[in-house]
């Protein structure tokens, strides 16, 4: 296990590590399935409201495990979610404040992760989908560069993904290439593919599907559990049209043809979500296998989140509220819905309880375990949370097709119902989204003290020490 000088700081905006204690027989461990999107809008699956888009795959996780309705990815960009997500700390922790530009960012490989901790307690961990957390680029050859951590260095014993390399990925955006050439750009176990490898001419969907069935059938065959992690592209941008049968079924008068595409995209990621929940039946393995579903961010263009202010680059709830699923049919009660808050900080700390993995006292996280309120034990204690944070370097522009709401933020503090969104330290809105869920009246100058108070607060975590990328 990674540790640094940087990450021994146990900081008062944060938790200490839980002690969970480690209790669970090895041969009673669960399977860990960690499934993302990228750009899922709050309402995009038809079980969160999405009155365009079928996933009925997804729904069946809905319906046979717990659905959570007040849950917050931790940022309104990919690369600090996903952060979040492997970390269970704030993104500002390591000073991710903007998504990665494929050239120069990466996760420190000092950050502890959810993988790391899974394979010292004995789990074969592999990751497949988009990384954009740094350490993709290959040389000549086709080998991975290694100047910078990629998974292998953050606890994946195997991994598939793309090549995250300039020009190759605005070209590929650029061209609508992305998906249906997806495969010529893969990177698997520090190697680009060759065009001998049966992956190579698929569209990245299936590739990334077919590769996450491959390792859950390798996994079984072995006496120890898994963790999975599934980072799907989708529904990011480029919009391509998704192979049959999902380009007809979507297929309706009065839509957009990027509208179209996107529909497309989204039933063909549900139907791969459907494989690989079937993949668990077939192997008997689905009762002891948790699996979570949620987005790295809000919509954007083409996504649909009902009546919630913003979307991806910004900071009100249409850019950070996203569902999120999870399922575990030994553990997990079917058909319940939560409106509990939830967090991607909360996602190691839940998965670590559910195997019986102690937090080390060393390292300090920011995310509270959802697992007793998934199995009905308990409703967590919301004031060992406190105050929640994000932090997002200003993005101008929202990509939706509307102008991002003003006055611009580049901090959110949320403790309750109270919302506060400050620029530079400096608060500019306050909602109590228990009465105003769509942020739409601001009442900073009828709440002083509540704004004195978290103002106080962010500062403190803004000014917080933080790891320094090496």
């Amino acid at each position: 296990m990674k540790c640094s000088v940087a990450l021994l700081f146990v900081l008062s905006v944060g938790f200490e590590a839980a002690q969970y204690p480690v209790e669970i027989q090895a041969d009673d461990r669960p399977n860990i399935i960690m499934l993302l999107a990228d750009d899922l809008g709050y309402r995009d699956l038809s079980c969160f409201g999405s009155p365009a888009v079928k996933t009925p795959h997804l729904d069946r996780l809905a319906t046979e495990g717990m659905k959570f309705t007040r849950f917050y990815a931790g940022s309104a960009v990919c690369s600090p979610t996903r952060a979040s997500v492997l970390t269970g700390r704030y993104p500002l922790r390591f000073n991710i404040t903007r998504h990665f530009n494929d050239v120069n960012r990466w996760l420190p490989e000092s950050a502890t992760t959810i993988a790391e901790l899974l394979q010292d307690a004995g789990y074969n961990t592999a990751h497949v989908g988009k990384w954009h957390l740094g350490g993709l680029h290959v040389n000549e050859h086709g080998e991975r560069l290694t100047d910078q951590p990629g998974p292998r260095q953050h606890g994946f014993d195997v991994y598939q993904t793309q090549i995250e390399q300039q020009p190759l990925r605005t070209e590929m955006g650029r061209d609508r290439t992305l998906f249906r050439n997806g495969g010529t750009v893969l990177l698997r176990n520090d190697r680009q593919v060759g065009a001998d490898d049966p992956y190579y001419s698929k569209h990245l969907t299936d590739a990334n599907c077919d590769f996450a069935v491959e390792q859950i059938e390798e996994f079984a065959k072995q006496d120890k559990p898994f963790f999975l992690n599934v980072w799907w592209l989708v529904p990011h941008k480029p919009y391509e049209p998704a192979p049959e049968p999902y380009w007809s079924e979507t297929a309706t008068d009065g839509i957009s043809d990027d509208q179209h595409r996107f529909r497309s995209m989204m039933q063909h990621m549900d139907g791969k979500v459907g494989q690989i929940l079937d993949k668990l039946d077939s192997l008997g393995i689905a009762e002891n296998t948790l699996v979570v579903f949620a987005s790295d961010n809000g919509a954007a263009f083409e996504g649909y989140i009902g009546d919630l202010k913003g979307g991806k680059t910004d900071l009100h709830d249409g850019g950070l509220r996203v569902p999120m699923i999870a399922r575990w049919p030994a553990q997990i009660s079917s058909r319940k819905v939560s409106e509990f808050f939830g967090h991607t900080n909360d996602l190691l700390p839940t998965f670590c309880e559910a195997a019986g993995v102690t937090i080390p006292q060393d390292i300090s996280i920011d995310g509270l375990s959802l697992l007793p309120h998934m199995k009905g034990e308990s409703i967590p204690d919301s004031s060992k949370r406190g105050t929640v944070f994000w932090q997002l370097d200003l993005y101008k522009s929202m990509q939706r097709h509307e102008p991002k709401p003003k006055p611009f933020a580049t901090e959110v503090a949320m403790n309750g119902k109270w919302k506060l969104l400050a620029k530079n330290g400096e608060p500019v809105e306050l909602f109590d989204i228990s009465v105003d869920p769509n942020e739409r009246r601001n009442l900073i100058s009828e709440q002083p003290e509540v704004v004195q108070s978290m103002v106080a607060e962010l500062n403190a975590w803004l000014n917080a020490p933080r790891v320094i990328q090496e």
